[in-house]
């Protein structure tokens, strides 16, 4: 982690990032308001005439300063995902929605990056009830905001994988037919937000940070074993958390010192919520498994590593690992060592019995099934 801010990334070299995930300060949320006007004394200005407009103009251009690094750092092919949601807020009695996705991504394309489709991930609310404004009188009542946007974009054309090592190495970051079925739907409704209070020496009470999930299925979707990811508001260190799941190196800027050390204090626990994570895909595609094969549609491929059935041959070099450990190497860099997930613990020997259960079925109705490999 870089304790600086991400308006200079000259510490890294040109084209040098497969990926960056990052979720800045939302504009117009009142919780960021410090943070703005202490960078644009003109934004507190803006704010107390009530001009929101102006406000939220200025917010954003102190963000343009960062995606500005963007186009130099980020390699032909390499990709931006940004998780941003848009505000609403009353000022001077009117109320109002402020679009940051639509300015942020105008701002992207403008400095030549491509829009790709985008997520919009909705997220989960205790809320007894949704009522803003109004209530049931027309025509003053407000729809109610339960959704943030993922941007996703992309520099030039796709990437090319043309040296052998390479090649290997995306074979080897393949993740399950069902997760893409998954992952790659435009609306995210199965993640639930991460828990907001910080308890921590000498930190704000509140973080905003997004859920593990979130950049680890964007990491895992958008780059391979190896990679270099950025974060350029790394916060609580989720992405920087969710990389080292993942085998990709990761870098991360962070204007808030206070950070460092609840970061830190965090690293001792990621083998055990990477591990888990890890476990918890195997499991899923194991049950998977075994009801498409209850179903009479048993996999006809196999991923060689785990020892597991496997819809599509593209799964079958697919590799994962735990983390086995994490060593301080000083200042803020860590080393992390993993361990190859070898045959999975689900046994495929239950599989074959279902597969030749559901055969004998099947043939006694004159069809046939191709078995497990």
């Amino acid at each position: 982690m870089v304790l600086s801010s991400a308006q200079d990334l000259s510490a890294l070299a040109n084209e040098s990032v497969d990926l960056i995930i990052t979720s800045p300060p939302y504009p117009m949320i009142e919780m960021w308001d410090d943070d703005f006007c202490r960078a644009n004394s003109r934004i507190r200005d803006a704010l107390a005439s009530g001009d929101c407009q102006k406000a939220f103009d200025l917010m954003h251009s102190g963000l343009d300063e960062i995606w500005e690094q963007f186009p130099r750092v980020v390699k032909e092919g390499g990709l931006v995902c940004i998780n941003v949601g848009d505000a609403t807020r009353t000022l001077n009695g009117n109320f109002q929605l402020f679009s940051s996705h639509t300015r942020i991504a105008s701002r992207l394309i403008s400095l030549g990056f491509q829009n790709l489709p985008n997520i919009i991930w909705r997220k989960t609310t205790n809320a007894p009830n949704k009522f803003m404004g109004s209530g049931m009188l027309p025509p003053g009542a407000y729809v109610t905001l339960e959704h943030e946007y993922i941007l996703i974009f992309r520099k030039g054309g796709k990437r090319q994988f043309r040296d052998e090592s390479l090649k290997r190495r995306r074979r080897e970051s393949a993740y399950f037919w069902e997760e893409r079925n998954q992952w790659f739907s435009d609306v995210w409704f199965d993640m639930k937000g991460a828990g907001q209070e910080l308890n921590h020496d000498n930190l704000r009470k509140r973080s905003a940070a997004f859920p593990f999930e979130l950049p680890y299925r964007l990491i895992n979707m958008f780059s391979v074993k190896g990679d270099l990811v950025l974060d350029p508001f790394v916060g609580t260190g989720t992405t920087l958390f969710a990389a080292m799941a993942s085998e990709r190196n990761s870098i991360g800027y962070e204007i808030d010192e206070s950070l460092r050390s609840y970061i830190h204090c965090k690293i001792p626990a990621i083998p055990s919520l990477a591990n888990k994570v890890i476990r918890d895909r195997i499991d899923r595609h194991f049950h998977f498994v075994k009801e498409r094969t209850q179903n009479g549609n048993p996999p006809k491929f196999s991923i060689r590593s785990l020892n597991v059935p496997c819809v599509s041959r593209q799964e079958c070099e697919m590799i994962l690992r735990y983390v086995s450990r994490i060593d301080h190497e000083g200042n803020d860099l860590f080393i992390v060592d993993y361990e190859t997930v070898k045959d999975a613990d689900n046994p495929v020997s239950e599989l074959t019995s279902i597969r030749r259960a559901t055969q004998k079925k099947k043939q006694h109705k004159g069809q046939s099934l191709l078995g497990l490999c």
